[in-house]
C-alpha cells in the first residue's frame, strides 16, 4: 500500500473508509458502555448511518469493481449515506445550539417505546422534531460536542467515497 492516500486503490480507498467507520461505531459504543453516555434518539439515527455507510464501503471494498459505472455508482451510494448522516448530524448540532428558552420539552418516551407505539413515519417525525435530551452536550473534544464532530465525519467520508468513485486508477 503506497504511503499516499491519493494513490490508493479503489479497495484501499473503500477499505480505509470501511475501517474509519468500524473506528466511529466502536467509539460510540465505547462511549455509551464505557464512558456511559446513553445516546438519544438522533445519535441512534447517526449510527444507523454509519453502520449504512460502512456497510457501503465494505460492500466496495469486497467487490472492487473497474472504473465505469458500478465503481461510481458505490461513490453514490457513499455519499447519499454519508449525506443523510450529514443531516441527521446536522440537526442535532443545531439543536444542541439553540438558545435555552428555544429548545423543545423532553420527551418522556425512548426511541424503543416509539417505535412499539408508533409506526416508523411518526417515530421519525417525532425525532426530527427534536426533544430536550438531543439539545444537552455531555461529550465535547477541542469544543466540539460529539454530534458535530460526526458530522465532519460524513463530510469527510462522503468527499473520500466520491474521490474513490470517480478515481481512474
Amino acid at each position: 500500500m503506497s504511503p499516499n492516500p491519493l494513490a490508493w486503490s479503489f479497495r484501499q480507498r473503500f477499505g480505509a473508509g470501511f475501517l474509519a467507520c468500524v473506528g466511529l461505531m466502536g467509539y460510540a459504543l465505547y462511549a455509551q458502555h464505557g464512558l456511559g453516555l446513553e445516546p438519544c434518539p438522533l445519535c441512534v439515527f447517526q449510527r444507523m448511518a454509519v453502520i449504512a455507510l460502512g456497510l457501503v464501503f465494505l460492500a466496495g471494498t469486497v467487490v472492487g469493481p473497474r472504473p465505469g459505472p458500478l465503481r461510481i455508482g458505490f461513490g453514490v451510494l457513499g455519499l447519499i449515506a454519508s449525506g443523510v448522516g450529514a443531516g441527521v448530524a446536522g440537526r442535532h448540532v443545531w439543536l444542541q445550539n439553540l438558545p435555552a428558552d428555544e429548545v423543545p420539552a423532553c420527551s418522556m418516551m425512548s426511541l424503543e417505546y416509539m417505535r412499539e407505539a408508533f409506526g416508523i413515519g411518526e417515530v421519525i417525525r417525532r425525532v426530527f422534531t427534536g426533544s430536550g435530551e438531543c439539545a444537552e452536550i455531555d461529550w465535547t473534544f477541542l469544543g466540539l460536542s460529539m454530534p458535530a464532530w460526526t458530522l465532519i465525519a460524513f463530510v469527510v467520508l462522503g468527499a473520500w467515497a466520491v474521490l474513490a468513485g470517480l478515481h481512474r486508477r
